[in-house]
This record gives C-alpha cells, sequence and structure tokens, in this order.
C-alpha cells in the first residue's frame, strides 16, 4: 500500500440530468428524469427524483408510477461527450495520469502533481471547485492510496462530497462496509457469501482464502481476500484502464420477428465496430443484451482468440450469442416468431490499442477482406454522411408488390 493517499477517483453527480440542468434551470429542484421515452429505462434522474425510489436502469413505468410528477427530458448524448471533454481537460490540467472509466467518471494519479498544486485532498479540492465554476457541474471525489478504495470513497460521499481515506484509515472503513461495496462482488457472489454468513468487507477479511475460493473460484477467491485487506496494486495507466463501447435499442413496440431482430443486430453491431475504429482500439470480449417484454433481462458474451474492430466479426459472434438464447436460427424447424424482446444490445469490451500484437490468420483466409471494406465504408461515410453507406439488408423493404415481368 502506498504510503499516501495519492489516488483520485472523481464522479461527476447524476451527470446526465446536471448536464440538462444547466440548459433547463427551471427545473432545478424539482425530480427530473432523462429517458428515450416511455419504453425505454432510465438513464440519468436527479437526486430530487431518487429520493422517491427513482435509479439508473429502472424501466420508465416503474420510475413515472414512483414519480409521477417528475419531468422527462429526452438525452443529448453529443452534450454529455461534450461536457466530459472538458471535464477530462480539466482533470489533466493536473496530471497527465488520467485514467477515464466512463464519460462522467475517472481515476487520477496526482503523486507528481503534489510538489506543483500541494496535498491530494488541497487538488481534490481544487478540481471540484474548478468543474464547479468553469461547467456548472458537481461531482464528487474519494481520495485514497489504491485505486478501488478511491472509488468506494467517491460512492459513500455523493453527492458534491469529498472524502479522504488515509493509508492507516483503510481498514476502519472498509471493514464496516457490505460485502458487495467490493469490485467483483454481483448479485450472485454477494448470495453465496451470505449463505457463508459473510455480511460485511470486514468478514471476509476474517475469512480463510481457502473458504473463499471453494466458494467462489480460486480467482475470485484470492482478489476478494486482498481487497478485503486494502491491497490493490493497480497502477493508473491512461493508456490500458478498461473502458467498454456499446449500443442498445428499445423499440416502440416489442419485437417477435426474428428477421427484424437479425437486421436490428446487425445496425448495432455496425456501430460498436465503428466506435472502435474511431478510438483506434480492438476488442476482444462482445457481449449482448436482451431485454424480454416482462422486463427479464440476459445477457451473454464471449471471448475471442484476437480483438477485432471488424463489423462482420462483431455481428458474427452476436448472432452466435442471441441465437444460442433461442432468438434466431434459421432452418426449417425454426419459428418465424420469438419470445418478444423489448430491448437488444452489443457491447465490446477488453479492449486494446489497435496496434498491439498480431493476429495468426487461418488456413487459407484473406488478410483484409471485411475489414477492407469497413475502412472503405467509413472513408465515404467521412465524406458524405453517416447514411452514405451501409449493408444492403439494412434498407428500407420496397413498398407495394415486386414489379412484374418487363
Amino acid at each position: 500500500m502506498r504510503a499516501e493517499s495519492t489516488i483520485l477517483h472523481v464522479d461527476m453527480d447524476a451527470f446526465f440530468a446536471s448536464v440538462e440542468l444547466r440548459r433547463r434551470p427551471e427545473l432545478r429542484g424539482r425530480p427530473m428524469i432523462v429517458a428515450g421515452g416511455e419504453r425505454g429505462v432510465v438513464l440519468s434522474a436527479t437526486y430530487e427524483a431518487r429520493a422517491y425510489g427513482v435509479h439508473s436502469a429502472m424501466p420508465m413505468a416503474r420510475a413515472l408510477r414512483r414519480c409521477p410528477t417528475a419531468a422527462v427530458v429526452p438525452p443529448d448524448h453529443a452534450a454529455y461527450r461534450a461536457a466530459s471533454v472538458e471535464i477530462m481537460k480539466i482533470f489533466r490540467d493536473v496530471t497527465p495520469l488520467v485514467a477515464p472509466l466512463s464519460v462522467d467518471e475517472a481515476f487520477l494519479d496526482v503523486a507528481g502533481a503534489r510538489a506543483l498544486f500541494g496535498p491530494a485532498p488541497r487538488i481534490a479540492a481544487g478540481i471540484r471547485r474548478r468543474v464547479a465554476a468553469e461547467q456548472n457541474l458537481t461531482c464528487s471525489v474519494g481520495v485514497a492510496p489504491s485505486m478501488f478504495v478511491a472509488k468506494i470513497a467517491s460512492t459513500r460521499c455523493k453527492p458534491d462530497g469529498l472524502a479522504v481515506i488515509a493509508p492507516e484509515e483503510v481498514l476502519a472503513f472498509l471493514h464496516p462496509l457490505p460485502a458487495g461495496a467490493l469490485w467483483g462482488v454481483g448479485p450472485r457472489a454477494e448470495a453465496t457469501l451470505t449463505r457463508l454468513g459473510l455480511r460485511t468487507i470486514g468478514d471476509i477479511a476474517d475469512t480463510p482464502v481457502d473458504t473463499l475460493c471453494r466458494a467462489l473460484g480460486e480467482a475470485a477467491g484470492s482478489h476478494l481476500h486482498r481487497l478485503s485487506w486494502g491491497i490493490d496494486e493497480r497502477r493508473v495507466d491512461p493508456v490500458s484502464t478498461e473502458v467498454t463501447v456499446g449500443a442498445e435499442r428499445t423499440f416502440a413496440t416489442d419485437i417477435t420477428e426474428r428477421a427484424v431482430l437479425a437486421r436490428e443486430l446487425l445496425r448495432l453491431s455496425g456501430r460498436v465496430a465503428g466506435q472502435l475504429r474511431q478510438r483506434h482500439r480492438h476488442a476482444r470480449t462482445i457481449s449482448v443484451k436482451v431485454r424480454y417484454a416482462d422486463f427479464r433481462t440476459v445477457t451473454r458474451a464471449r471471448t475471442l482468440r484476437d480483438g477485432t474492430d471488424v463489423s462482420q466479426m462483431i455481428y458474427s459472434t452476436a448472432t452466435d450469442l442471441v441465437a444460442d438464447l433461442g432468438l434466431l436460427g434459421s432452418g426449417r424447424g425454426a419459428a418465424a416468431e420469438v419470445t418478444a424482446v423489448r430491448l437488444l444490445g452489443v457491447r465490446a469490451g477488453n479492449l486494446v490499442d489497435a496496434g498491439a500484437g498480431s493476429r495468426q490468420l487461418l488456413l487459407g483466409e484473406r488478410p483484409e477482406g471485411w475489414a477492407e471494406l469497413d475502412r472503405v465504408a467509413d472513408r465515404a461515410r467521412d465524406r458524405f454522411g453517416a447514411d452514405a453507406v451501409g449493408p444492403a439488408s439494412l434498407l428500407d423493404p420496397p413498398v407495394g408488390p415486386p414489379p412484374g415481368p418487363p
């Protein structure tokens, strides 16, 4: 563990909603929800709406039952990206060691900035003042000797707070917290821990690591045991910090036709591949998300041998994953309709630099092909617009009967 707390985790407060309030000041102090329509889910909510139990990813129908007086505004992702760029500039004015996790949060290592700006708590306070003054937004900052403790600290001081955890305070801070606060403890792992009577991080710390490994697996058990003792040796790396890119769509009406799902999967895969190429990144893990009409949500993921930014490769992998759920298929036995689907999403993770490593070709495989087609399409879109070129199967079908013979 570091001798000093020099890691910051900066997390914007209700980011999408706060950006909307900058141009809708009349909504300040009122419950407000950012969502993509009544059939979608909550993307962000003001703290006034959260007081009613509204939270991100909640179905809008449920959110409006809990808070029927909430104002609902559509998302403007371009505005959120623009605000994020300016916020990240503020961070990089302090240190080059900035590792964004998403558009609204980042880790900073300010060890090298102390000679110029003072101790880490003063740096954190200065960042909060600049974000408020220049962007009219608030953020919460955790200061700690490690990344995961800093992230937990920022969560515990929301909204608009600053929490400083000194190295000698780490265990006293961590051990009373619920086990679910640890990175890597999802609902399934938390249920396993609860069955073992382990409800707090301190309980995990006091449990032999062999017991944890038998219950959770070797990697997860040893990982959680180390975190429970405040051991996190990762460094803030602006290049390699894990991020994901994705795209999803909530349908205006529930979809039951395989052909419609296949077309949308192709569209989403192309969008994800385009984001990867823009960022000069390759993805090794492709995942899909399906939300059914009854709001049951399932995800499936597959890790590839080599990273990719090729639309067809991502689409092929996503198709296999969705087919495993019984939603796609071919042949005489495949039904034309499937269980009604409300939302479909594709996500790419486990990202690496596009130039990192080399790919071993399969016997007879061309080194170009689909990748070259993507690059040609990208150049056409840059010159003529986003809709200039795309797969023929995404074109609107013709209206009316097919033409007769000449």
